[in-house]
Protein backbone atom coordinates (compact mmCIF):
# COMPACT_ATOMS: atom_id res chain seq x y z
CA UNK A 1 0.00 0.00 0.00
CA UNK A 2 1.57 3.53 -0.92
CA UNK A 3 0.55 7.12 -0.59
CA UNK A 4 1.28 9.65 -3.30
CA UNK A 5 2.33 12.72 -2.29
CA UNK A 6 4.62 14.63 0.07
CA UNK A 7 4.47 13.54 3.91
CA UNK A 8 4.79 16.34 6.48
CA UNK A 9 8.37 16.07 6.46
CA UNK A 10 8.47 17.60 3.05
CA UNK A 11 9.59 14.35 1.79
CA UNK A 12 8.27 13.59 -2.26
CA UNK A 13 7.08 10.45 -3.67
CA UNK A 14 5.57 7.29 -2.87
CA UNK A 15 5.43 6.70 0.93
CA UNK A 16 3.70 3.42 2.11
CA UNK A 17 1.64 3.10 5.22
CA UNK A 18 4.80 0.97 6.92
CA UNK A 19 7.66 2.45 5.18
CA UNK A 20 9.66 3.94 8.34
CA UNK A 21 9.54 7.82 6.72
CA UNK A 22 6.01 7.10 7.65
CA UNK A 23 6.15 7.29 11.11
CA UNK A 24 8.72 10.14 11.70
CA UNK A 25 6.64 12.13 14.52
CA UNK A 26 5.54 15.37 14.14
CA UNK A 27 4.85 18.61 16.03
CA UNK A 28 2.64 17.98 18.56
CA UNK A 29 3.93 14.13 19.16
CA UNK A 30 4.06 12.90 22.48
CA UNK A 31 7.14 10.44 23.22
CA UNK A 32 5.39 9.11 26.02
CA UNK A 33 2.93 7.62 23.53
CA UNK A 34 5.78 4.93 22.65
CA UNK A 35 6.66 2.95 25.35
CA UNK A 36 2.95 1.64 26.19
CA UNK A 37 2.72 0.91 21.82
CA UNK A 38 6.13 -1.52 22.50
CA UNK A 39 4.61 -2.90 25.91
CA UNK A 40 1.55 -3.70 23.79
CA UNK A 41 3.78 -6.11 21.51
CA UNK A 42 5.75 -7.30 24.11
CA UNK A 43 3.07 -8.22 26.13
CA UNK A 44 1.75 -10.29 23.72
CA UNK A 45 4.54 -12.31 22.70
CA UNK A 46 5.67 -12.73 26.41
CA UNK A 47 3.65 -15.79 26.56
CA UNK A 48 6.42 -17.69 24.88
CA UNK A 49 7.27 -18.22 28.79
CA UNK A 50 3.85 -19.39 29.95
CA UNK A 51 3.34 -21.52 26.66
CA UNK A 52 3.91 -24.76 29.25
CA UNK A 53 0.35 -24.33 30.31
CA UNK A 54 -1.16 -25.81 27.57
CA UNK A 55 1.18 -29.15 27.75
CA UNK A 56 -0.66 -31.30 30.31
CA UNK A 57 -4.64 -30.48 28.45
CA UNK A 58 -2.28 -31.74 25.02
CA UNK A 59 -0.54 -34.68 26.83
CA UNK A 60 -4.64 -35.77 27.20
CA UNK A 61 -6.03 -34.62 23.78
CA UNK A 62 -7.17 -38.16 22.62
CA UNK A 63 -9.91 -39.07 25.47
CA UNK A 64 -10.10 -42.62 26.68
CA UNK A 65 -7.43 -45.79 27.28
CA UNK A 66 -4.19 -45.29 25.19
CA UNK A 67 -3.52 -48.12 22.43
CA UNK A 68 -0.80 -50.18 23.83
CA UNK A 69 1.58 -48.93 20.82
CA UNK A 70 1.69 -45.51 21.89
CA UNK A 71 4.41 -47.00 24.63
CA UNK A 72 6.84 -47.57 21.82
CA UNK A 73 6.20 -44.19 21.12
CA UNK A 74 9.33 -41.77 20.14
CA UNK A 75 10.25 -38.30 19.25
CA UNK A 76 10.42 -38.91 15.52
CA UNK A 77 7.17 -40.89 15.31
CA UNK A 78 5.65 -38.74 18.01
CA UNK A 79 5.59 -35.99 14.82
CA UNK A 80 3.16 -37.89 13.00
CA UNK A 81 1.38 -40.07 15.06
CA UNK A 82 -2.58 -39.09 14.64
CA UNK A 83 -3.84 -41.97 17.27
CA UNK A 84 -1.42 -41.68 20.46
CA UNK A 85 -1.54 -38.50 23.00
CA UNK A 86 1.80 -36.66 22.80
CA UNK A 87 4.18 -36.60 25.78
CA UNK A 88 4.99 -33.48 27.41
CA UNK A 89 8.79 -34.12 26.87
CA UNK A 90 7.70 -33.49 22.73
CA UNK A 91 5.61 -30.99 23.33
CA UNK A 92 8.69 -28.98 25.02
CA UNK A 93 10.70 -28.28 22.32
CA UNK A 94 8.70 -25.97 21.00
CA UNK A 95 9.98 -23.88 24.27
CA UNK A 96 13.15 -24.46 23.33
CA UNK A 97 12.58 -23.62 19.25
CA UNK A 98 11.08 -19.83 20.96
CA UNK A 99 13.99 -19.13 22.00
CA UNK A 100 16.57 -20.68 19.82
CA UNK A 101 14.42 -18.90 16.84
CA UNK A 102 14.04 -15.54 18.59
CA UNK A 103 17.88 -15.19 18.49
CA UNK A 104 18.49 -16.17 15.57
CA UNK A 105 15.59 -13.91 13.96
CA UNK A 106 16.68 -10.85 16.09
CA UNK A 107 20.08 -11.56 14.85
CA UNK A 108 19.68 -11.71 11.15
CA UNK A 109 16.87 -9.60 10.66
CA UNK A 110 18.32 -6.28 12.85
CA UNK A 111 19.83 -4.72 10.02
CA UNK A 112 16.69 -4.89 8.15
CA UNK A 113 14.41 -3.52 11.12
CA UNK A 114 16.72 -0.29 11.48
CA UNK A 115 16.29 0.31 7.31
CA UNK A 116 12.59 -0.35 7.19
CA UNK A 117 11.75 1.00 11.03
CA UNK A 118 9.66 -0.80 13.95
CA UNK A 119 5.95 0.06 12.18
CA UNK A 120 7.08 -2.77 9.51
CA UNK A 121 8.72 -4.86 12.11
CA UNK A 122 5.86 -5.29 14.37
CA UNK A 123 3.58 -5.75 11.50
CA UNK A 124 5.36 -8.76 10.66
CA UNK A 125 6.18 -9.88 13.72
CA UNK A 126 2.55 -9.70 14.75
CA UNK A 127 1.62 -12.28 11.43
CA UNK A 128 4.08 -14.75 12.28
CA UNK A 129 3.58 -14.83 16.08
CA UNK A 130 -0.61 -15.21 16.10
CA UNK A 131 -0.10 -16.72 12.56
CA UNK A 132 2.05 -19.20 13.86
CA UNK A 133 -0.05 -19.55 16.66
CA UNK A 134 -3.28 -20.29 13.87
CA UNK A 135 -0.87 -22.83 12.36
CA UNK A 136 -0.75 -24.55 15.50
CA UNK A 137 -3.95 -24.44 16.07
CA UNK A 138 -4.28 -26.21 12.86
CA UNK A 139 -1.48 -28.60 14.62
CA UNK A 140 -4.11 -29.42 17.19
CA UNK A 141 -7.07 -30.20 15.49
CA UNK A 142 -5.54 -32.67 12.83
CA UNK A 143 -3.26 -33.74 15.68
CA UNK A 144 0.17 -33.46 13.77
CA UNK A 145 2.85 -32.55 16.52
CA UNK A 146 4.69 -31.43 13.45
CA UNK A 147 2.32 -28.56 12.39
CA UNK A 148 2.60 -27.39 15.93
CA UNK A 149 6.53 -27.38 15.96
CA UNK A 150 6.52 -25.29 13.00
CA UNK A 151 3.37 -22.98 13.36
CA UNK A 152 4.04 -21.88 17.57
CA UNK A 153 7.84 -23.11 17.49
CA UNK A 154 9.26 -21.77 14.39
CA UNK A 155 6.72 -19.02 12.52
CA UNK A 156 5.57 -18.04 15.89
CA UNK A 157 9.79 -17.86 17.13
CA UNK A 158 10.53 -15.52 14.32
CA UNK A 159 8.06 -13.20 15.32
CA UNK A 160 9.29 -13.47 18.75
CA UNK A 161 12.68 -12.40 17.61
CA UNK A 162 11.42 -9.28 15.56
CA UNK A 163 8.76 -8.08 18.35
CA UNK A 164 11.28 -8.45 20.94
CA UNK A 165 13.78 -5.93 19.58
CA UNK A 166 11.52 -4.01 17.38
CA UNK A 167 10.92 -0.62 20.01
CA UNK A 168 14.26 -1.09 21.40
CA UNK A 169 16.73 1.49 18.98
CA UNK A 170 13.32 3.30 18.65
CA UNK A 171 13.08 3.61 22.72
CA UNK A 172 16.34 4.27 23.21
CA UNK A 173 16.24 7.28 20.83
CA UNK A 174 13.25 8.69 21.96
CA UNK A 175 15.03 8.89 25.77
CA UNK A 176 18.11 9.77 25.67
CA UNK A 177 17.80 11.09 28.93
CA UNK A 178 16.58 8.24 30.74
CA UNK A 179 18.08 5.17 28.38
CA UNK A 180 17.68 2.07 30.89
CA UNK A 181 14.01 3.27 32.32
CA UNK A 182 12.84 2.94 28.82
CA UNK A 183 13.93 0.12 27.63
CA UNK A 184 13.25 -1.51 30.74
CA UNK A 185 9.62 -0.42 30.59
CA UNK A 186 9.22 -2.38 27.36
CA UNK A 187 11.12 -5.31 28.45
CA UNK A 188 9.43 -5.76 31.17
CA UNK A 189 6.29 -6.76 29.11
CA UNK A 190 8.07 -9.56 27.54
CA UNK A 191 8.20 -11.05 31.16
CA UNK A 192 5.10 -10.02 31.86
CA UNK A 193 3.25 -11.34 29.28
CA UNK A 194 2.96 -14.46 30.72
CA UNK A 195 1.34 -13.58 33.45
CA UNK A 196 -1.83 -12.11 31.36
CA UNK A 197 -1.67 -15.16 29.00
CA UNK A 198 -1.06 -17.91 31.24
CA UNK A 199 -4.85 -17.26 33.46
CA UNK A 200 -6.23 -16.21 30.63
CA UNK A 201 -5.30 -19.15 28.31
CA UNK A 202 -6.64 -21.08 31.67
CA UNK A 203 -9.96 -19.58 31.39
CA UNK A 204 -10.42 -20.05 28.04
CA UNK A 205 -9.58 -23.76 27.66
CA UNK A 206 -12.07 -24.37 30.69
CA UNK A 207 -14.50 -22.38 28.74
CA UNK A 208 -14.25 -24.92 25.25
CA UNK A 209 -12.90 -27.95 26.97
CA UNK A 210 -16.08 -30.46 26.24
CA UNK A 211 -15.78 -34.29 26.57
CA UNK A 212 -14.20 -35.02 23.17
CA UNK A 213 -11.76 -31.84 23.14
CA UNK A 214 -9.65 -30.18 25.74
CA UNK A 215 -10.45 -26.72 24.30
CA UNK A 216 -6.46 -26.00 23.10
CA UNK A 217 -7.04 -25.54 19.49
CA UNK A 218 -9.91 -23.02 20.30
CA UNK A 219 -8.21 -20.88 22.99
CA UNK A 220 -4.84 -20.70 19.99
CA UNK A 221 -7.21 -19.19 17.79
CA UNK A 222 -9.00 -16.38 20.46
CA UNK A 223 -5.87 -15.96 21.87
CA UNK A 224 -4.22 -15.14 17.81
CA UNK A 225 -6.93 -13.10 17.42
CA UNK A 226 -6.68 -10.89 20.75
CA UNK A 227 -3.04 -10.84 20.03
CA UNK A 228 -3.48 -9.79 16.67
CA UNK A 229 -5.70 -6.61 17.66
CA UNK A 230 -3.01 -5.56 20.42
CA UNK A 231 0.12 -5.80 18.19
CA UNK A 232 -1.43 -4.14 15.48
CA UNK A 233 -2.07 -1.10 17.80
CA UNK A 234 1.32 -1.03 19.12
CA UNK A 235 2.90 -1.26 15.59
CA UNK A 236 0.80 1.93 14.12
CA UNK A 237 1.77 3.58 17.54
CA UNK A 238 5.45 3.40 17.17
CA UNK A 239 6.71 6.98 15.61
CA UNK A 240 10.31 7.95 15.31
CA UNK A 241 11.85 11.26 16.42
CA UNK A 242 13.36 12.83 13.31
CA UNK A 243 17.42 12.88 12.93
CA UNK A 244 19.00 15.54 16.22
CA UNK A 245 15.85 15.52 17.81
CA UNK A 246 16.26 15.71 21.88
CA UNK A 247 13.60 16.47 24.65
CA UNK A 248 12.58 19.79 25.14
CA UNK A 249 15.19 21.92 27.69
CA UNK A 250 17.46 18.71 27.72
CA UNK A 251 21.27 19.00 26.71
CA UNK A 252 23.52 15.53 26.79
CA UNK A 253 25.08 16.29 30.26
CA UNK A 254 29.05 16.84 29.89
CA UNK A 255 30.16 12.48 30.70
CA UNK A 256 32.17 11.66 33.38
CA UNK A 257 33.33 8.96 32.06
CA UNK A 258 34.31 7.55 28.44
CA UNK A 259 32.01 4.54 28.83
CA UNK A 260 29.17 6.57 27.16
CA UNK A 261 29.69 7.27 23.69
CA UNK A 262 28.25 10.18 21.34
CA UNK A 263 29.38 8.96 17.99
CA UNK A 264 28.16 5.63 16.83
CA UNK A 265 29.67 2.10 15.08
CA UNK A 266 27.87 0.83 12.06
CA UNK A 267 26.20 -2.53 12.25
CA UNK A 268 29.07 -4.42 9.50
CA UNK A 269 31.84 -3.43 12.20
CA UNK A 270 29.88 -3.75 15.96
CA UNK A 271 31.23 -7.67 15.78
CA UNK A 272 34.62 -7.54 15.15
CA UNK A 273 35.30 -5.48 18.25
CA UNK A 274 36.27 -7.54 21.15
CA UNK A 275 33.32 -5.32 23.04
CA UNK A 276 30.79 -6.88 21.57
CA UNK A 277 32.03 -10.37 22.51
CA UNK A 278 32.65 -9.45 25.86
CA UNK A 279 29.13 -8.00 26.19
CA UNK A 280 27.99 -11.14 24.61
CA UNK A 281 29.72 -13.33 27.73
CA UNK A 282 28.60 -11.24 30.05
CA UNK A 283 25.08 -11.31 29.19
CA UNK A 284 24.89 -15.59 28.10
CA UNK A 285 25.86 -16.37 31.88
CA UNK A 286 24.10 -14.04 33.43
CA UNK A 287 21.35 -15.47 31.54
CA UNK A 288 22.53 -18.96 31.71
CA UNK A 289 22.52 -18.57 35.64
CA UNK A 290 18.64 -17.25 35.87
CA UNK A 291 17.14 -19.33 33.16
CA UNK A 292 18.30 -22.87 35.45
CA UNK A 293 16.70 -21.38 38.36
CA UNK A 294 14.01 -20.56 36.40
CA UNK A 295 13.52 -24.10 35.34
CA UNK A 296 14.14 -26.19 38.29
CA UNK A 297 12.09 -23.37 40.46
CA UNK A 298 9.21 -26.25 41.22
CA UNK A 299 11.15 -29.21 42.00
CA UNK A 300 13.72 -27.20 44.01
CA UNK A 301 11.49 -26.08 46.11
CA UNK A 302 9.42 -28.75 46.80
CA UNK A 303 12.76 -31.43 47.24
CA UNK A 304 14.55 -28.88 49.42
CA UNK A 305 11.90 -27.74 51.47
CA UNK A 306 9.29 -30.97 51.45
CA UNK A 307 6.76 -31.69 54.13
CA UNK A 308 7.48 -28.21 55.86
CA UNK A 309 5.94 -26.71 52.90
CA UNK A 310 2.34 -28.00 54.59
CA UNK A 311 3.50 -27.99 57.83
CA UNK A 312 5.43 -31.78 58.49
CA UNK A 313 8.62 -30.91 58.73
CA UNK A 314 9.89 -33.93 59.47
CA UNK A 315 8.90 -35.59 56.48
CA UNK A 316 11.65 -35.39 52.99
CA UNK A 317 10.08 -35.44 50.20
CA UNK A 318 10.73 -39.36 49.24
CA UNK A 319 8.34 -39.48 52.27
CA UNK A 320 5.39 -37.99 51.10
CA UNK A 321 1.98 -39.05 50.08
CA UNK A 322 0.62 -38.40 46.24
CA UNK A 323 -1.79 -36.15 47.90
CA UNK A 324 0.98 -34.55 49.95
CA UNK A 325 2.85 -34.20 47.11
CA UNK A 326 0.04 -32.46 45.06
CA UNK A 327 -0.22 -29.96 48.33
CA UNK A 328 3.72 -29.21 48.45
CA UNK A 329 3.50 -28.85 43.57
CA UNK A 330 0.35 -26.11 44.46
CA UNK A 331 2.39 -24.28 46.57
CA UNK A 332 5.70 -24.70 44.23
CA UNK A 333 3.47 -23.02 41.52
CA UNK A 334 2.91 -20.25 43.55
CA UNK A 335 6.60 -19.80 44.14
CA UNK A 336 7.40 -19.59 40.61
CA UNK A 337 4.49 -17.00 39.93
CA UNK A 338 6.11 -15.06 42.76
CA UNK A 339 9.49 -15.24 40.87
CA UNK A 340 7.61 -13.91 37.66
CA UNK A 341 7.06 -10.95 39.79
CA UNK A 342 10.61 -10.72 41.19
CA UNK A 343 11.44 -11.27 37.50
CA UNK A 344 9.31 -8.17 35.73
CA UNK A 345 9.73 -5.65 38.74
CA UNK A 346 13.80 -6.54 38.19
CA UNK A 347 12.97 -5.50 34.49
CA UNK A 348 12.26 -1.78 35.12
CA UNK A 349 13.86 -1.18 38.84
CA UNK A 350 17.39 -2.55 37.87
CA UNK A 351 17.46 -0.83 33.96
CA UNK A 352 16.32 2.23 35.33
CA UNK A 353 18.72 2.24 38.37
CA UNK A 354 21.51 2.04 35.32
CA UNK A 355 20.47 5.56 34.48
CA UNK A 356 21.92 6.17 37.80
CA UNK A 357 24.70 4.10 38.72
CA UNK A 358 26.08 3.61 35.04
CA UNK A 359 25.59 0.21 32.79
CA UNK A 360 28.80 -1.48 33.74
CA UNK A 361 28.65 -1.10 37.43
CA UNK A 362 24.81 -2.31 37.38
CA UNK A 363 26.49 -5.50 36.13
CA UNK A 364 29.07 -5.80 38.47
CA UNK A 365 26.30 -5.82 40.80
CA UNK A 366 24.13 -8.31 39.16
CA UNK A 367 27.59 -10.64 39.51
CA UNK A 368 29.11 -9.99 42.97
CA UNK A 369 25.61 -10.03 44.77
CA UNK A 370 24.44 -13.01 42.40
CA UNK A 371 27.92 -14.81 43.66
CA UNK A 372 27.00 -14.41 47.03
CA UNK A 373 23.33 -15.58 47.10
CA UNK A 374 23.90 -18.35 44.98
CA UNK A 375 26.57 -19.62 47.67
CA UNK A 376 24.35 -18.68 50.45
CA UNK A 377 21.52 -20.64 48.93
CA UNK A 378 22.52 -24.47 50.38
CA UNK A 379 23.16 -23.03 54.02
CA UNK A 380 19.61 -20.99 53.69
CA UNK A 381 18.19 -24.17 52.82
CA UNK A 382 19.99 -26.43 55.50
CA UNK A 383 18.94 -23.27 58.14
CA UNK A 384 15.04 -24.42 56.60
CA UNK A 385 15.04 -20.55 56.11
CA UNK A 386 12.01 -20.48 53.93
CA UNK A 387 11.49 -16.67 53.77
CA UNK A 388 14.86 -16.08 53.12
CA UNK A 389 15.62 -18.55 50.47
CA UNK A 390 12.46 -17.68 48.90
CA UNK A 391 14.03 -13.71 49.16
CA UNK A 392 17.17 -14.55 47.83
CA UNK A 393 15.73 -16.07 44.63
CA UNK A 394 13.38 -13.49 44.08
CA UNK A 395 16.38 -11.18 44.23
CA UNK A 396 18.59 -13.19 42.20
CA UNK A 397 15.44 -13.40 39.49
CA UNK A 398 15.25 -9.77 39.17
CA UNK A 399 18.61 -9.46 38.27
CA UNK A 400 17.74 -12.14 35.50
CA UNK A 401 14.95 -10.08 34.57
CA UNK A 402 17.44 -6.73 34.75
CA UNK A 403 20.58 -8.09 32.72
CA UNK A 404 17.68 -8.41 29.57
CA UNK A 405 16.56 -4.74 30.47
CA UNK A 406 19.87 -3.54 30.62
CA UNK A 407 21.64 -5.00 28.29
CA UNK A 408 20.22 -2.52 24.80
CA UNK A 409 21.67 0.51 27.07
CA UNK A 410 25.19 -0.83 27.44
CA UNK A 411 24.89 -1.25 24.19
CA UNK A 412 24.38 1.97 23.00
CA UNK A 413 26.84 3.30 25.50
CA UNK A 414 29.63 1.68 23.66
CA UNK A 415 28.35 1.13 20.22
CA UNK A 416 25.78 4.40 20.07
CA UNK A 417 22.46 4.68 19.05
CA UNK A 418 22.20 4.75 15.24
CA UNK A 419 22.52 0.66 15.05
CA UNK A 420 21.33 -0.33 18.54
CA UNK A 421 19.01 -2.43 17.40
CA UNK A 422 20.54 -4.44 15.21
CA UNK A 423 23.14 -4.11 17.12
CA UNK A 424 21.44 -5.86 19.94
CA UNK A 425 19.49 -8.06 17.41
CA UNK A 426 22.80 -9.93 17.01
CA UNK A 427 23.85 -9.97 20.86
CA UNK A 428 20.40 -12.07 21.16
CA UNK A 429 22.21 -15.15 20.24
CA UNK A 430 23.52 -15.08 23.73
CA UNK A 431 20.56 -15.37 24.83
CA UNK A 432 19.77 -18.66 22.45
CA UNK A 433 22.65 -19.86 23.55
CA UNK A 434 22.21 -19.55 27.59
CA UNK A 435 18.72 -21.24 26.79
CA UNK A 436 20.29 -24.29 25.75
CA UNK A 437 23.83 -24.16 28.50
CA UNK A 438 21.41 -23.59 31.64
CA UNK A 439 18.68 -25.77 31.34
CA UNK A 440 21.39 -28.88 30.32
CA UNK A 441 24.12 -27.57 33.19
CA UNK A 442 21.10 -27.78 35.71
CA UNK A 443 19.52 -30.51 34.64
CA UNK A 444 21.97 -33.22 34.42
CA UNK A 445 23.88 -32.02 37.44
CA UNK A 446 20.60 -32.91 39.05
CA UNK A 447 20.22 -35.94 37.04
CA UNK A 448 24.15 -37.19 38.30
CA UNK A 449 23.58 -36.57 41.52
CA UNK A 450 20.34 -38.87 42.03
CA UNK A 451 22.38 -41.04 39.93
CA UNK A 452 25.28 -41.27 42.81
CA UNK A 453 22.27 -41.92 45.14
CA UNK A 454 21.90 -38.41 46.47
CA UNK A 455 18.51 -37.90 48.13
CA UNK A 456 16.05 -35.14 47.55
CA UNK A 457 16.52 -32.47 49.72
CA UNK A 458 19.16 -29.56 50.27
CA UNK A 459 21.95 -31.52 49.37
CA UNK A 460 21.08 -32.44 45.50
CA UNK A 461 21.19 -28.63 44.40
CA UNK A 462 24.14 -27.63 46.70
CA UNK A 463 26.99 -28.41 43.92
CA UNK A 464 24.53 -26.71 41.06
CA UNK A 465 24.30 -23.32 43.11
CA UNK A 466 28.13 -23.41 43.36
CA UNK A 467 28.51 -23.65 39.76
CA UNK A 468 26.17 -21.28 39.16
CA UNK A 469 27.84 -18.82 41.09
CA UNK A 470 31.15 -20.07 39.15
CA UNK A 471 29.52 -19.17 36.02
CA UNK A 472 29.13 -15.45 37.45
CA UNK A 473 32.21 -15.43 38.40
CA UNK A 474 33.29 -15.88 34.64
CA UNK A 475 30.71 -12.79 33.70
CA UNK A 476 31.91 -10.70 36.49
CA UNK A 477 35.60 -11.08 34.65
CA UNK A 478 34.23 -10.29 31.49
CA UNK A 479 32.70 -7.53 32.40
CA UNK A 480 35.42 -5.90 34.13
CA UNK A 481 37.60 -6.16 30.86
CA UNK A 482 34.74 -3.89 28.95
CA UNK A 483 36.68 -0.85 27.64
CA UNK A 484 35.43 1.93 25.59
CA UNK A 485 36.26 1.81 21.79
CA UNK A 486 39.21 3.19 20.32
CA UNK A 487 38.45 6.00 17.45
CA UNK A 488 38.61 3.62 14.60
CA UNK A 489 35.33 1.57 15.07
CA UNK A 490 33.26 4.88 15.05
CA UNK A 491 31.55 6.64 11.26
CA UNK A 492 32.89 9.81 10.19
CA UNK A 493 30.11 12.37 10.53
CA UNK A 494 29.29 12.56 7.04
CA UNK A 495 28.13 8.62 6.73
CA UNK A 496 26.31 9.80 9.67
CA UNK A 497 24.22 12.66 8.48
CA UNK A 498 23.71 10.25 5.01
CA UNK A 499 22.45 7.52 6.93
CA UNK A 500 19.60 9.71 8.75
CA UNK A 501 18.85 11.66 5.49
CA UNK A 502 16.05 9.96 5.49
CA UNK A 503 14.54 10.69 9.17
CA UNK A 504 15.61 14.76 9.56
CA UNK A 505 13.37 16.90 9.92
CA UNK A 506 12.20 19.24 7.18
CA UNK A 507 12.34 22.37 9.59
CA UNK A 508 16.10 20.93 11.50
CA UNK A 509 17.97 23.42 11.74
CA UNK A 510 19.82 23.29 15.10
CA UNK A 511 19.38 20.40 16.77
CA UNK A 512 16.22 21.03 19.02
CA UNK A 513 12.96 19.50 20.21
CA UNK A 514 10.82 20.87 17.43
CA UNK A 515 8.01 20.76 19.58
CA UNK A 516 8.20 17.06 19.60
CA UNK A 517 7.92 14.65 22.75
CA UNK A 518 5.95 17.20 24.74
CA UNK A 519 3.08 16.32 26.71
CA UNK A 520 4.05 14.17 29.13
CA UNK A 521 0.80 11.98 30.81
CA UNK A 522 -2.08 14.03 28.77
CA UNK A 523 -5.47 12.13 28.03
CA UNK A 524 -3.94 10.33 24.95
CA UNK A 525 -1.19 9.06 26.65
CA UNK A 526 -2.99 8.14 29.92
CA UNK A 527 -5.20 6.16 27.54
CA UNK A 528 -2.99 4.30 26.06
CA UNK A 529 -0.74 3.17 29.55
CA UNK A 530 -4.52 2.20 30.52
CA UNK A 531 -4.92 -0.06 27.72
CA UNK A 532 -1.62 -2.07 28.36
CA UNK A 533 -1.74 -1.53 31.67
CA UNK A 534 -4.94 -2.47 33.00
CA UNK A 535 -4.35 -6.17 31.69
CA UNK A 536 -0.48 -6.40 33.58
CA UNK A 537 -2.16 -5.29 36.76
CA UNK A 538 -4.65 -7.92 36.45
CA UNK A 539 -1.74 -10.63 35.83
CA UNK A 540 0.01 -9.08 38.70
CA UNK A 541 -3.14 -10.02 41.10
CA UNK A 542 -4.17 -13.21 39.89
CA UNK A 543 0.11 -14.11 40.13
CA UNK A 544 -0.50 -12.46 43.57
CA UNK A 545 -3.11 -14.97 44.97
CA UNK A 546 -1.62 -18.09 43.42
CA UNK A 547 1.57 -16.39 45.70
CA UNK A 548 0.27 -15.96 48.67
CA UNK A 549 -0.27 -20.17 49.42
CA UNK A 550 3.50 -20.18 49.90
CA UNK A 551 3.57 -18.29 53.16
CA UNK A 552 0.14 -20.00 54.38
Amino acid sequence: MAIAGTTNEGLTGNVGLLDRERIIAKPGFNRWLVPPAALAIHLCIGMAYGFSVFWLPLSKAIPGAADPSCASLNLLSALFTTSCNWRVADLGWIYTLFFVLLGCSAAIWGGWLERVGPRKAGFVSACCWCGGIIVAAIGVMTHQLWLMWVGAGVIGGVGLGLGYISPVSTLIKWFPDRRGMATGMAIMGFGGGAMIGAPLANLLMNYFKTDVSVGVWQTFICMAVIYFCFMMGGAFGYRIPPAGWRPEGWTPPVSKTTMITTRHVHLRDAHKTKQFWLIWAVLCLNVSAGIGVIGMASPMLQEIFAGSLIGLPNLTFSQLDASQKAQIATIAAGFAGLLSLFNIGGRFFWASLSDKIGRKNTYYTFFVLGIVLYALAPTLADMGSKALFVLAFGIILSMYGGGFATIPAYLADIFGTQFVGAIHGRLLTAWATAGILGPVVVNYIREAQLTAGVPAGPALYTGTMYILAGMLVLGLIANSLVRPLPDKWFMSDHEVASLQAKTAAANAGPTGSFGIGTGGLDAKAALAWAVVGIPLLWGVWVTLKSSFVLFG
